[in-house]
C-alpha cells in the first residue's frame, strides 16, 4: 500500500476523532420508539437504551 493511502487513512482517522470530541454541544441523538408489532424494533432494547442515556445525563426532548 503506497504510503500516501497510509496518510490519508491517518488524515481522515482524525478528522473524525476531532468532529467526535468538539461536536458534543448541540448533538441530538435519536431513539426512535419500540413496537412490540415489529421485530426489527424490540420495545426492550429501545427502552433500555434510552434509560441507560438518561442515566448518564441526556435531556429529554419530546
Amino acid at each position: 500500500m503506497p504510503a500516501e493511502d497510509e496518510s490519508r487513512k491517518l488524515y481522515l482517522k482524525n478528522a473524525y476523532r476531532v468532529l467526535l470530541t468538539r461536536a458534543r454541544q448541540g448533538m441530538v441523538i435519536l431513539v426512535p420508539e419500540g413496537r412490540g408489532d415489529d421485530w426489527t424494533r424490540p420495545s426492550r432494547f429501545y427502552d433500555g437504551t434510552f434509560e441507560f442515556l438518561r442515566s448518564c445525563g441526556l435531556t429529554y426532548l419530546p
